[in-house]
């Protein structure tokens, strides 16, 4: 079997993630390809589908949110992630054992002697068959543990009892207080009770793969899963890559990528799963990048593709797109990068006559 390079992986990746060609899929079949798209910065699936999507407008998401199709709430990794309500009915349930450890991990000091299966009642019952901000949650639990802070109450309450945020929440260019409702109430239907784990798996790979068990763990924030993967072995195809990592994938998956194949300019929003899909991220971007891109404090940028790795992160300040290379881009890739960088100014900067771009000059910068 030929090992696979990193530009096979590359466009591999690209190709199921949808960033070779964008698709007229119509939103949820890309969000449930997708199995979910990060949604901690509520703008950013908005970007994400947009640079998926051909013809994507925002009404074309909010909608779905409106609707209860898609739902905002925290499971991968325990952060927010936009799921279709059917994949939030198994995956919340199937990560809720990682989710019941993180306010132990973050707020040991506030709970700490708390019975966090009371605490987790409570909030389910001032919650149910109504939507509170997390302040609200927050002041109604501390009349409960008045010696406990209202904001610690609150957030563990979001790890330990399956809420999601409906609309507002979620919506384009919409901030403010964060409205929490239990899961059952808003979809409409009770989560599932013996989700299977190898579901969870074999749709990562779908959309993801060719990949390791570490990057699954990565992708997913579960450990342990060597002994599932070795389980549905047999159903797997196995391929190995030039550093010899063994690298799993679907049977019905098409082969890794052309590594010759061209790859389109592409704009990713914030903390986009492309670059938080795997733990060995290489098939993606660089090493030297890697900081530049997540500067700390939990954040990662946007970013921009060139031949389908990371090469500069974007903003917007004071109604303009700001472009900051990593490398000096030649003139060919300047073009492209400026030319779907109007696209994307058209899509993100509703002034048109402010609407600019700006692209930094491109030094060398590693770190």
């Amino acid at each position: 079997m030929p090992l696979l390079s990193e530009r096979a992986l590359n466009r591999s990746l690209l190709e199921r993630q949808l960033l070779l060609d964008r698709v007229a899929w119509p939103v949820p079949r890309v969000v449930e390809h997708l199995v979910a798209m990060q949604g901690q910065e509520p703008d950013a699936p908005y970007v994400g589908l947009w640079t998926r999507i051909a013809g994507f407008t925002h009404d074309a998401l909010s909608s779905q949110l409106h609707e209860r199709r898609i739902v905002r709430g925290a499971h991968l990794r325990t952060t927010q992630h936009l799921a279709l309500a059917e994949d939030f009915r198994w995956l919340r349930p199937l990560l809720q054992p990682r989710m019941d450890r993180a306010p132990l991990m973050g707020l040991r000091r506030e709970i700490e002697g708390l019975d966090l299966a009371e605490l987790a009642s409570v909030g389910r019952r001032l919650l149910k068959g109504r939507a509170l901000t997390r302040r609200e949650l927050g002041s109604a639990l501390a009349e409960h543990f008045p010696d406990r802070k209202a904001n610690a109450l609150a957030v563990s309450v979001h790890f330990l009892v399956p809420m999601v945020h409906p609309p507002p929440s979620g919506l384009w260019g919409k901030r403010g207080s964060v409205p929490c409702a239990l899961a059952e109430d808003w979809i409409g239907q009770p989560l599932q009770t013996m989700p299977r784990i190898q579901t969870m798996i074999t749709r990562y790979l779908a959309a993801f793969g060719p990949a390791d068990v570490k990057d699954m763990q990565a992708w997913s924030g579960l450990s342990g899963l060597r002994e599932v993967v070795d389980e549905l072995r047999p159903r797997l195809r196995v391929h190995r890559d030039e550093g010899g990592r063994e690298l799993f994938d679907v049977p019905e998956a098409q082969e890794p990528g052309d590594p010759d194949r061209p790859a389109p300019v592409r704009f990713l929003p914030a903390f986009d799963n492309l670059l938080l899909g795997h733990a060995n991220r290489s098939r993606v971007i660089a090493d030297e990048y890697r900081k530049l891109v997540a500067p700390g404090q939990a954040r990662v940028l946007p970013t921009f593709l060139v031949d389908g790795f990371v090469s500069g992160t974007w903003s917007v300040k004071d109604g303009r797109l700001l472009l900051s290379p990593f490398r000096t881009l030649s003139r060919t890739d300047t073009a492209t990068v400026s030319e779907e960088a109007w696209r994307l100014a058209q899509f993100v900067l509703p002034d048109a006559d402010r609407r600019d771009v700006r692209l930094e000059p491109g030094p060398e910068r590693g770190v």
